[in-house]
C-alpha cells in the first residue's frame, strides 16, 4: 500500500501547487519517549541531582560552623562590624540552601514521572515537551508555549 498522500497548496498566483507527504509519518505523532530515551533523561537528572545534594550539604556544613571563630576576631572593637556581615552571610546562605533544595525535590518529582510514563508531557497541552528543553531543564513540565502563555 502506498503511505503517500498528496496535499495541494495554492501559490500567490492561485494555481495548485502540489506538495507529497508521508501519511504514516502525519498520523504517528510521537506522544510518549521511549525507554533508552527515558533513561538518557534519567542519567542527567540523577547527576544534577547529586551536585545539588553536595551543594546543600555544603551550605548546611558552612553554616554549622558558625561559632569556630578561631583567632580570626579577637578584637572587641570589630566585632560588632563582623557580626553583622556574617548574619548577612547565614541568610544569604540559608536562601541558597532552600532554593535548592526546592530544585533537588523538582528533580525527584521528575524521577517519579519517568517511573510512571508521564515525564516529558506537558501538564497544560498534553503534547510532548521537546527533548531539547528537557536536556536543559530536565524538571519541567510545560512546552514553552505553555510556559509563555502562563506568564502572560
Amino acid at each position: 500500500m502506498n503511505s503517500n498522500i498528496i496535499l495541494y497548496t495554492f501559490a500567490a498566483t492561485f494555481k495548485l501547487k502540489p506538495i507529497k507527504y508521508n501519511i504514516m509519518e502525519v498520523m504517528e505523532e510521537k506522544t510518549h519517549y521511549n525507554a533508552s530515551e527515558l533513561e538518557e533523561f534519567r542519567e542527567i537528572i540523577l547527576k544534577k541531582l547529586d551536585a545539588t545534594n553536595n551543594e546543600v550539604n555544603f551550605i548546611k556544613e558552612t553554616l554549622s560552623r558558625s561559632n569556630d571563630n578561631g583567632t580570626d576576631n579577637t578584637a572587641a572593637g570589630t566585632k560588632t562590624l563582623e557580626d553583622g556581615a556574617d548574619v548577612r552571610e547565614k541568610e544569604q546562605l540559608s536562601q541558597s540552601a532552600a532554593r535548592l533544595q526546592k530544585f533537588a525535590s523538582q528533580l525527584e518529582a521528575a524521577l517519579i514521572r519517568i517511573k510512571n510514563g508521564t515525564y516529558g508531557i506537558c501538564k497544560d497541552t498534553g503534547k510532548l515537551i521537546p527533548k531539547e528543553r528537557l536536556k536543559a531543564v530536565p524538571h519541567t513540565q510545560q512546552t514553552i508555549e505553555a510556559k509563555m502563555k502562563a506568564s502572560k
